[in-house]
C-alpha cells in the first residue's frame, strides 16, 4: 500500500491538482470505499455484485436486525428495574447497575474486540458476538441471584461494544457504491427502534409475564439473528489486523478522527444530560400531565427512526452541524417554554434531530479515515458509550445543584459547542461543490 493508504489522508480526491490548505497532497488509493466519493468498494466488489441484489439488502437487513437485538437487551432494564430488584432483594439503585455496567463495558470493549478480532472473518466474529448475547440474556432469565444476572449483563455490553464497532462500516461491503448511504442509515435503524419496540414489548412482557420471561424472549431474539446472520451475511474476511498502538496513533495522525471523536462525546454528553431527566422536565416546565409521557416518549421515538433515515443519504459532515446546532436550540427552548403544546412540538423535533445522530457520527468516521472504519468505528463507539454515562451523571449534578431545566440548558450548551466544533473542524474546511463532497484536513 502507498502512502496514500497513511491515516489521515482525505476521503475525496481533490477537485483540482492544487490541495486544500491543511490537507495532505496525496490521494487515496481507489480501492478504498466511502460513501458518497464515487471510488470502488474496499477490498474488491461487494458481496452482492455477482449475485441478485437482493441478497446484499438482505445481509443488511440482518445486521440491522442484529443492532436492534443488541440495544433492546442493553435498555431492557430500564423497564424492569423494580420487579427485578424486588425479586433479587436489592435496591432500585442497585439494580440500575444493570444498564450501567453494560455501557461501561461497551466502552472498553469496543477497541479491544475490534483489535481481539484479528484476522478472523466478521461474520464468524458477528455471529459470536450476537450468541453470546443470546446465551446471557438467557442466563439472566434462569439467574438465581442478582450477582448471575449482573455478569450476565457485563456480557452484554462485551457484545454490544463489539458489534456496534465492527458492523457499522460493512455496509460499503454489502451494497454498491451508491446504496451505501441508505444501507448505513437501515443498520443504525435499528437504534431508534429498539427504544420506539424493542423495550416497550420487553417491558409489557415482563408486565404479563414476569421479568425472566422478558430476558428469555430476548434471548430468543438473540438465536432468530444469529440464524439470520448464518443465513444471509456472506464471508467478510478482515481487510487489515488492526492492532492496539493503531488506535492511538489514529487519534494523533487524524484530525478528522479526533474532530469526530469530541463531536460525539459532546454531543452525547449532551443528549443524555438532558434526556435523562425528561420526564420532570415535561411535568415541571412543560406542563404535561403524566398519563400522558409515555405517549409522548413513544412519539419521540418515531420521530428518531425518521430523523436516522432523513440523515442516513446526506453529508455527515453537514448534517451533523444542523442536527447539533438544532438540539442546542431546541433543548434550550425547552427548558424556558410553558405549556404542554410547547413541550409536545419541541419534544418530537428533539427526537426528529437526534434520530440522525448515530447513523452521522458513523459516516463521519468512515468518511474520516476510509483505511481503517473499524479502527475508528471502535473509537467512537467507546467515547459514544463513555458519554452516555457522563451525560448522565452531569445531568443529575445539574438537576441536584440548580432544578430541572438545568439540565436541557447544560445540554444545549454542549450541543452548540459541538455545532461550533464541526464548523471549524470539518464544514468550514469543506470546499463548496456541487455534488455535496468535499475535503477535510487531516494533517494533525
Amino acid at each position: 500500500m502507498t502512502s496514500a493508504a497513511a491515516p489521515g489522508n482525505d476521503p475525496t480526491p481533490p477537485a483540482s491538482s492544487s490541495p486544500p490548505r491543511g490537507s495532505e497532497s496525496a490521494s487515496v488509493s481507489p480501492s478504498v470505499s466511502v460513501p458518497g466519493d464515487g471510488s470502488a468498494p474496499a477490498a474488491g466488489p461487494f458481496p452482492g455484485s455477482g449475485a441478485a441484489p437482493w441478497r446484499g439488502w438482505a445481509a443488511v437487513c440482518a445486521v440491522s436486525l442484529g443492532i436492534f437485538c443488541l440495544i433492546t437487551s442493553e435498555l431492557l432494564p430500564v423497564g424492569l428495574l423494580t420487579p427485578v430488584g424486588a425479586a433479587l432483594g436489592v435496591s432500585d439503585g442497585t439494580a440500575g447497575l444493570m444498564v450501567t455496567a453494560p455501557g461501561l463495558v461497551a466502552g472498553f470493549c469496543a477497541p479491544l474486540v475490534t483489535v481481539g478480532a484479528g484476522r478472523l472473518d466478521r461474520r464468524l466474529v458477528l455471529c459470536v458476538l450476537i450468541a453470546l448475547t443470546a446465551a446471557a440474556n438467557l442466563a439472566a432469565a434462569l439467574a438465581p441471584d442478582f450477582a448471575v444476572v449482573l455478569a450476565a449483563r457485563v456480557f452484554v455490553g462485551v457484545s454490544v461494544g463489539g458489534f456496534w464497532a465492527i458492523a457499522g462500516g460493512l455496509a460499503v461491503r454489502l451494497v454498491p457504491e451508491h446504496q451505501v448511504g441508505r444501507a448505513t442509515a437501515l443498520v443504525f435503524g435499528g437504534v431508534p427502534t429498539a427504544s420506539v419496540l424493542g423495550v416497550p414489548a420487553g417491558t409489557l412482557l415482563g408486565e404479563l409475564g414476569g421479568w425472566r420471561t422478558a430476558f428469555a424472549a430476548v434471548g430468543v431474539l438473540g438465536l432468530v439473528t444469529l440464524t439470520a446472520l448464518l443465513v444471509l451475511l456472506p464471508p467478510l474476511p478482515a481487510t487489515r489486523h488492526i492492532t492496539f498502538p493503531e488506535l492511538p496513533a489514529l487519534l494523533r495522525e487524524n484530525r478528522a478522527v479526533r474532530a469526530g471523536v469530541v463531536v460525539t462525546f459532546l454531543v452525547v454528553t449532551g443528549q443524555f444530560a438532558a434526556y435523562t431527566f425528561v420526564r420532570p422536565i415535561l411535568q415541571e416546565v412543560s406542563g404535561v400531565d403524566p398519563e400522558y409521557i409515555s405517549t409522548l416518549l413513544l412519539g419521540y421515538g418515531v420521530a428518531g427512526v425518521a430523523g436516522n433515515f432523513l440523515a442516513g443519504t446526506r453529508d455527515a459532515y453537514r448534517t451533523l452541524l444542523v442536527v447539533s446546532s438544532s438540539l442546542g436550540v431546541v433543548l434550550a427552548l425547552i427548558a424556558v417554554l410553558p405549556g404542554p403544546a410547547a413541550g409536545t412540538v419541541l419534544l418530537l423535533a428533539w427526537g426528529l434531530a437526534y434520530g440522525g445522530v448515530s447513523v452521522s457520527v458513523q459516516g463521519w468516521m468512515i468518511k474520516a479515515a476510509p483505511e481503517a472504519p473499524e479502527a475508528a468505528s471502535s473509537l467512537m463507539v467507546a467515547m459514544f458509550n463513555f458519554a452516555i454515562a457522563a451525560g448522565a451523571l452531569c445531568g443529575g449534578l445539574a438537576v441536584d445543584g440548580f432544578s430541572a431545566p438545568a439540565a436541557p440548558l447544560g445540554g444545549a450548551a454542549l450541543m452548540l459547542t459541538a455545532a461550533a466544533t464541526v464548523w471549524v473542524t470539518a464544514v468550514r474546511r469543506t470546499p463548496d461543490r456541487s455534488d455535496g463532497r468535499g475535503r477535510i484536513g487531516h494533517r494533525a
